[in-house]
């Protein structure tokens, strides 16, 4: 679980990514905080599962470097 800091941060990096490739941050949001699935998602967003996979691990490595690097690592 995320503390106050790490949701705030989260918070930030979404809404850089929301910028960059909106897509990409409704996938995030509709994947971390409303716990869809893949299918899910892939439903929801017109596109294959396949595709929905490559996006989010995409999405992920690109917060995952934003937080890293907001944090100074």
């Amino acid at each position: 679980p995320l503390d106050d800091e790490g949701l705030l941060s989260l918070d930030a990096a979404l809404a850089e990514l929301a910028i960059l490739d909106p897509n990409k941050a409704r996938l995030v949001e509709l994947r971390f905080f409303a716990g869809l699935s893949m299918a899910e998602l892939g439903r929801a967003m017109g596109a294959s599962e396949s595709t929905m996979q490559r996006e989010w691990r995409m999405a992920r490595a690109w917060l995952r470097a934003h937080l890293e690097q907001s944090r100074g690592q």
